[in-house]
């Protein structure tokens, strides 16, 4: 994770971002401190980078690049603005032992932002800020099998906005994100989904974090909540309505380190 000192909404690349909109920093401050403090009392290690004053986006460490054990995937962003994330993001990788495999230069992906493990591989999204073409050099690169999901509403421009892993079978899921074949195969891979209402969908209800068998989430509706506690599953709500000026909810502020595919 990377803290807001230089959070803001800047430049607009997504449709949820207008450079009129204020963010307050000291608030951005508390609601990440409180996610930090919820996400490590469920039991997981947090490691903070530094942040820069000139990535404001950094803060959204979910789309640096994808990680498989001892490697890392760098992304390759499509938007300049985020381009400038790269090289800080393989400088702190590098620095603590990974292996660094960069795609092609004429590829786009944006890391585990389009890219989260379920079943026996990678879903990877596509279309909005990734290209179909960077998930063969995805696999090729990890060795993961990787299924291709096309995105299909601009407001849902990742895939961790649309889908959220709980276990080998469960998973949140927002139909609203993905095109006719992309439901089919979700309908597939997902042996038990929790189905999204679309407004449920575009408040990022899907945009949380599984620590164990605690769900991080931005809101949680009574409904999605209450079949979370009947599949076992400990609601915590996090606000983090300041990041969501800039599209991003709890997910998009975590990159998780525990993850081999």
């Amino acid at each position: 994770m990377c803290p807001p000192e230089h959070f803001g909404v800047l430049y607009e690349i997504n449709p949820w971002m207008h450079t009129e909109v204020t963010v307050d920093l000291d608030k951005a401050r508390a609601q990440w401190d409180g996610l930090v403090r919820v996400l490590r009392d469920a039991g997981a290690t947090v490691d903070v980078m530094d942040p820069h004053p000139d990535l404001p986006d950094l803060v959204f460490t979910a789309n640096a690049g994808i990680v498989n054990g001892a490697q890392f995937v760098p992304a390759r962003f499509r938007h300049p603005q985020r381009q400038g994330e790269t090289a800080y993001d393989v400088e702190w990788f590098s620095a603590r032992g990974y292996q660094v495999d960069e795609l092609p230069v004429d590829v786009r992906h944006e890391g585990a932002g389009d890219a989260l493990p379920f079943g026996a591989g990678l879903i990877s999204g596509y279309r909005f800020r990734s290209d179909a073409a960077a998930h063969a050099h995805v696999s090729r690169l990890t060795g993961a099998a990787v299924r291709s999901i096309e995105l299909a509403d601009e407001r849902l421009y990742h895939l961790d906005l649309t889908l959220c892993p709980l276990d080998e079978r469960r998973a949140i899921v927002a139909p609203l994100g993905w095109d006719r074949y992309g439901r089919r195969v979700m309908e597939a891979v997902v042996a038990e989904p929790l189905v999204l209402e679309d407004d449920e969908a575009l408040a990022f209800v899907a945009n949380s974090v599984v620590v164990g068998s605690r769900v991080v989430m931005p809101s949680c509706p009574p409904r999605v909540g209450r079949q979370l506690e009947a599949w076992g599953f400990e609601v915590a709500v996090v606000p983090v309505d300041e990041f969501l000026k800039a599209g991003g909810g709890c997910r998009c502020l975590t990159l998780a380190l525990d993850v081999t595919l």
